[in-house]
Order: C-alpha cells, then sequence, then structure tokens
C-alpha cells in the first residue's frame, strides 16, 4: 500500500510538471505575485491534496485494490473531487488562474494515477499467484457442499489474493469425505481461536451458514478489533454488485435484486458503438482484408471466406463471417474426426485439427480469422461483445442455454477473455449466462480492453 500511495503522489507530481511544461508560467501562474508560492501549491499542495482525496473516496482500501473496476471508479471520484476543490478554493480566495492548465493537471493526474494503478495490478497478481505473498488466508465456515463451492470459485481466482487454507463445518460429516477435501477440515472448534491457529486474516460465511442471524452478530462481535475480516457468502450466485442492493429494515439487511438491463440508453449507446466502430474498422482493415484473402487463396484454392450458420439474438438463424482457416473439404472430413473430439456439450474442438491450413494455424492463433464478423456487426447480427455465437444445425437451445439468446452474440465476450477452447462447455455457458445478467457497457469496454491481452497472448486460440 505504501507504494501505490508514493506512486499516486508521483503521479501527481507529474501532472503539475506536465502542465507547466505545454502552458506558459505566466499563463500557469496567473494570480500568483510570488512563484515560491505557486510552486508550494503546485508541487507540494495538490499532491497531497490528491492524496487525501483519494484516501477519503477508499481508492486505498485492501478489498477494493487489485480486483474489480472499483478501484477505478473511485480514482475517477477523486479527480472530480479535486477539479470542484480547485475551482472552489480559486474562487474563495479570488485567484485568476488558468482554466485549461486546470484541467490539464488533473485529466493528465487522472490518466497517469489509473495507468500505475494497471501496472501495480499486474504486478501485483503475479505475485500472488506465483510468489504466493500479498494474499489473505481465509476460513471458511458452513456446510461441506457450500465451503467446496466457494472454495472452488475462489481458488481459480488467485488474482483476488483470497487464498482458502482451511474448512470449519456446521455439521459432522464422515471421515471419508472429509478426507477428499483439498484443505484441513474442522469441526466444533472455536472461530476466532482457530483463525489465530491457522494464522488467518479472513473468515467466510458460507450459504445457510449466515442464516443463523443471532450467531453471525456474535461472531461479529468477537471480530471487533481483531483485525480479522468477516465475509458473507450467499447462496445467490452469477449475479454482480451493480445489480445488488441492500436495503436495511430495522437491522435486517435484504438484498435487492434487480432484473438485467437490456435495454435503454446504455444498450442503445452499445449498439451505436458496435455500428460505428464496426465501420470504422472494416475501412481501416480492408487492406489488411485483401492481403489475408490473396494468402489464403494462393495457399488452398477455394474462397477466402467462410460462411457458417449460427443462432443469434432471440434465436434468429444468420450467417457469420470468417475467413477461410480449413481445407474445402473440411465439413465432409468432420464426421470421420468425431471420435477425436477434445470438445464436450455442443463443442467440437480437436488441438491439432488437421482440417486447419497452414495459414489457417495462423489466423487462428492470431485470432484474425474472426475479423470478417465486423460484417455482422454492422449488419446489425453481432456485437463487438457478446456470448459466443453457436452452430444452429446441431443446437437444442432450450432451459439456461436459451437464455443466452436475449443479446446477440458477440465478436469477444467474457468466454474469450476467461480462457476461450480452453473452457469446458458448462463453464463457457455459465460465463455466457454471468455476462448476460450483469451486462453493462462499462463492462463491454473491459471485456474489449481485456481481450487486447488474450490475443497477443493466443491463450486458448486453435
Amino acid at each position: 500500500m505504501l507504494c501505490l500511495i508514493l506512486t499516486d503522489v508521483l503521479c501527481a507530481v507529474a501532472a503539475t510538471h506536465t502542465a507547466v511544461s505545454i502552458f506558459t508560467n505566466d499563463r500557469v501562474t496567473a494570480g500568483f505575485d510570488d512563484d515560491r508560492v505557486f510552486q508550494l501549491i503546485a508541487y507540494v499542495g495538490l499532491p497531497l491534496g490528491w492524496l487525501l482525496l483519494l484516501w477519503a473516496n477508499g481508492a486505498y482500501d485492501r478489498r477494493v485494490v487489485g480486483i474489480g473496476t472499483e478501484e477505478f471508479k473511485r480514482v475517477f471520484r477523486a479527480a472530480i473531487a479535486v477539479l470542484a476543490s480547485v475551482a472552489f478554493i480559486a474562487f474563495g480566495v479570488k485567484v485568476d488562474i488558468s482554466r485549461l492548465s486546470v484541467a490539464v493537471v488533473v485529466v493528465s493526474a487522472m490518466v497517469f494515477i489509473l495507468a500505475t494503478r494497471m501496472l501495480s495490478r499486474k504486478a501485483l497478481h503475479i505475485v500472488r499467484k506465483h510468489a504466493r505473498l500479498a494474499n489473505h488466508r481465509m476460513l471458511l465456515v458452513g456446510s461441506l457442499p457450500e465451503t467446496l463451492f466457494v472454495h472452488k470459485v475462489v481458488a481459480r481466482n488467485a488474482a483476488t489474493g483470497l487464498v482458502p487454507v482451511a474448512i470449519h463445518l456446521t455439521e459432522s460429516v464422515p471421515a471419508s469425505r472429509r478426507a477428499q477435501v483439498p484443505v484441513p477440515v474442522y469441526h466444533g472448534r472455536d472461530l476466532v481461536e482457530l483463525v489465530r491457529e491457522l494464522k488467518a486474516d479472513t473468515i467466510a460465511v458460507c450459504g445457510s451458514a449466515g442464516a443463523e442471524p443471532d450467531e453471525l452478530r456474535r461472531l461479529a462481535w468477537q471480530l471487533e478489533g481483531t483485525g480479522i475480516d468477516l465475509v458473507v457468502a450467499p447462496q445467490l450466485t452469477d449475479v454482480a454488485g451493480p445489480r445488488v442492493h441492500i436495503r436495511p429494515i430495522e437491522g435486517l439487511p435484504l438484498l435487492h435484486v434487480e432484473e438485467p438491463k437490456l435495454s435503454g440508453l446504455a444498450w442503445l449507446a452499445k449498439n451505436l458503438l458496435d455500428r460505428v466502430a464496426a465501420t470504422l474498422g472494416l475501412i481501416l482493415l480492408a487492406p489488411l482484408f485483401l492481403i489475408i484473402s490473396i494468402t489464403i487463396r494462393l495457399t488452398d484454392p477455394g474462397p477466402a471466406f467462410f460462411r457458417q450458420l449460427r443462432v443469434g439474438h432471440e434465436g434468429r438463424v444468420f450467417k457469420v463471417w470468417k475467413f477461410r482457416t480449413m481445407y474445402t473439404d473440411a465439413e465432409e472430413r468432420k464426421s470421420k474426426l468425431l471420435a477425436e473430439n477434445e470438445g464436450d456439450g455442443m463443442l467440437f474442438k480437436i488441438k491439432d485439427d488437421p482440417r486447419v491450413t497452414p495459414i489457417g494455424r495462423i489466423l487462428r492463433a492470431t485470432s484474425l480469422d474472426e475479423l470478417p464478423q465486423l460484417i455482422n456487426v454492422v449488419k446489425g447480427e453481432m456485437s463487438l461483445v457478446g456470448p459466443r455465437p453457436l452452430p444452429a444445425e446441431d443446437g437444442d437451445y432450450l432451459g439456461d442455454v436459451r437464455r443466452r439468446l436475449l443479446v446477440r452474440p458477440g465478436m469477444t465476450g467474457l468466454w474469450q477473455v476467461s480462457g476461450r477452447s480452453d473452457l469446458s462447455w458448462d463453464e463457457a455457458v455459465r460465463l455466457d449466462l454471468y455476462y448476460v445478467d450483469n451486462w453493462s457497457l462499462a463492462y463491454d469496454l473491459a471485456i474489449l480492453w481485456r481481450t487486447v491481452g488474450v490475443v497477443i497472448g493466443r491463450k486458448g486460440a486453435y
């Protein structure tokens, strides 16, 4: 945390220096009779003000640092507070300063801070994953199925910094079942004493274990002043924070879950962004399309593009555009390769598929074969971000799977930035449904940003 504070102060100082470098001193220091007063305020007062407002907005809360978008939202709120504070102080003391220079200072400081925090987050994730440092040791409390579910979710997200070190069961379980658990299992122990023995710093009460209000309240009282965090993991899963609100009624916290927002101004903005970005992409990438098309036809006779029926929004069938990456007889050869299928569910995947051409392997590894889907985006059949478009010929889109058809399929999505072809069918469906239920424009932009890293790293691409 000390490193984060230091980098934030340096970013604020760098922002001031940037403004001074861009503008003439006369414009920046207008209203200050003494240059030393300006230097003191600009290089000391303003950075300290940033530090104070970042702290006031919870930007150093260890529960949000390094995970999710909340950390960045708090930095943005701090930037608004800095801008408002500077304007209020300037008005109060009647100092005539350059408005443009103030805007440059605040905006550049926010950009610098966000950039360094993103780099710090990457470094933190590497340290947590490989060095096993900067983690929070967590004791899970509840029934065996509930605690194992939470253990599974937390364990596959090492970047959160939460490491389950033990389970305390609220009910007796046979020794044979306890022996299959990946962490030590306890029963009938005092939780505070057990946490100290395990050198843990977090207790996670899972599912029905939090249903006893008196017990949970007494546990919270016991943990006061110990520095041990108390976390409640409810049975409500795959619902993101923005959809969940707490309604306290006489001390009873009720979780209110809002419906997914699949309409409105934000949804209209998503559609507009899709069409505009896809149109610009097709114009800018036209030379690349031509080169790839010529290369495909030179290396293997046949069409440069491949079109396949897919299921789209509300079950409508459309033809998806892709660069052809397989030999022209690929569909005829598919029946002979069914025994080698490495995918499950509705996915047909072979890591070293013999039907893929040499140039096709390069296109798949770099995801360039997906670029023609910009045509589908312009036509309104697809979106830049959404669930993966699935083949139409053998699809039974009933039950939970059909819910993913509430939105248009995307060129990229949560499935792609979470493993792509390395994911099982059930996991891919779960991620798609999570996206549908928790969609937001900010979430789309975050997925687009993460896609860049996934494509460069060629994760799960084959």
